[in-house]
């Protein structure tokens, strides 16, 4: 019997939300620069008794207020996504329990199932952005297409995407007539056309 991806798949508006990382070590740091590097204006706290430098050195540019303390149930107060960084299960299920109590998204870093949502691999090129996801089930593969995408699409599509933006709010008529001249336009774009 073959499983099914039941994920839906959602661009989260981070730089509007309060985001709360709990742990200091490497996987933090990567959670870290996974949403600074996709949401800069993002506006994180961090807790753990200890933080790696590195770590410390980006409450700098952007918006990270850390706190140097062991996690407590309050931390989650006003937090609309709560990640975990952490290599201790037993804290990670208490977490994932207070967040439920009180209705917070969690996720654990390399715990599925305790996940509400998994961050995925992400392609950007200029403000494309394509997210993909094994269903937590093998980011290694998931990185690989990640780096096949960044390959294969072009660094001009920016370019592209200007003027099919630009296109559309010239087009007259109602939503579907729009749809129609998009598709009509968009029908000839292939990988040959961005060489």
């Amino acid at each position: 019997m073959s499983s099914r991806n039941e994920l839906f798949p959602v661009f989260l508006k981070l730089n509007q939300l309060d985001v709360l990382i709990i742990g200091g070590g490497n996987v933090a740091l990567e959670k870290l620069q996974a949403i600074l590097t996709n949401s800069p204006g993002c506006n994180i706290t961090l807790v753990a008794p200890h933080v790696l430098p590195i770590i410390e050195s980006y409450s700098v540019d952007f918006q990270l207020h850390i706190v140097k303390a062991k996690y407590e149930k309050s931390f989650l107060l006003n937090r609309q996504i709560v990640i975990s960084a952490l290599n201790d299960v037993k804290l990670s299920e208490q977490i994932r329990n207070d967040a439920k109590e009180i209705g917070v998204l969690y996720n654990a870093a390399d715990k599925p199932e305790l996940c509400d949502f998994y961050l995925g691999s992400i392609v950007q090129k200029g403000d494309l952005k394509v997210a993909i996801s094994t269903n937590g089930k093998s980011p290694t593969l998931a990185k690989r297409l990640k780096e096949i995408l960044n390959h294969v699409i072009p660094d001009k599509i920016q370019e592209s995407l200007d003027e099919l933006y630009a296109l559309r709010n010239k087009l007259k008529g109602d939503f579907e007539k729009k749809v129609n001249d998009l598709n009509k336009v968009t029908k000839s774009f292939s990988v040959n056309d961005w060489d």
